[in-house]
């Protein structure tokens, strides 16, 4: 797909990637078994080559993932695990971290209040310094799922998800984001610094 198809954001003359400096950790979330790996891989995979550890956050069983209409949902759901845990291996290697699964059914998806309640106690346990996540505002050509998914990473409700992962973890991923991506202003990131309120909800 263009960079300049519909959805799509305009490129920037002369730009094509940016090398971000890397984490000391990661975590992916994914709607799907093997959607962090199409999505981002490459550079999960290189910044786990330079140290950073790599986990994976997979929101939904992966139980539709087949083309057999007899197929068993509950036999396929523990395929794509136990497929997913050994992509996850062999993408980090040794800077392999923790694979998490909702269990959410697939093709069924939403950004409920509870699930973004189980995404942010995933990301309080974990401490990720970098979330990465589908993107739920590219138009078209964008399965249900995988919006619920990025929603779920990021979605606010006059205040930011991720603040709940921790304070501490918060503020550094501000900070990332600020020096590396937002031309300095975090909210341009869609985010917001945590408060003295925050920190008192989240301890």
């Amino acid at each position: 797909m263009a960079a300049n198809e519909p959805g799509q954001p305009s490129p920037e003359p002369g730009l094509t990637s940016r090398d971000l400096p890397t984490p000391a950790s990661a975590l992916a979330i994914g709607a799907h078994p093997d959607d962090v790996e199409f999505g981002c891989g490459a550079t999960l995979a290189k910044w786990a080559s330079q140290g950073c550890v790599v986990h994976h956050l997979v929101l939904t069983d992966g139980s539709k993932g087949t083309w057999d209409p007899d197929a068993d949902s509950a036999l396929l759901a523990t395929t794509r695990q136990a497929e997913q845990r050994e992509a996850a291996r062999r993408l980090a290697g040794p800077q392999a971290g923790e694979v998490v699964f909702l269990g959410q059914v697939d093709g069924e998806l939403d950004s409920t209040l509870a699930l973004r309640g189980e995404v942010a106690r995933v990301i309080r346990q974990l401490r990720p310094e970098v979330v990465l996540g589908h993107d739920p505002w590219k138009r078209y050509r964008l399965h249900p799922d995988h919006r619920h998914a990025g929603l779920l990473a990021c979605r606010r409700e006059g205040r930011s998800l991720i603040y709940a992962a921790s304070f501490d973890t918060m503020t550094g991923l501000i900070d990332y984001l600020t020096r590396h991506c937002c031309a300095g202003d975090p909210a341009a990131c869609g985010i917001a610094p945590p408060t003295a309120a925050t920190r008192k909800e989240t301890a």
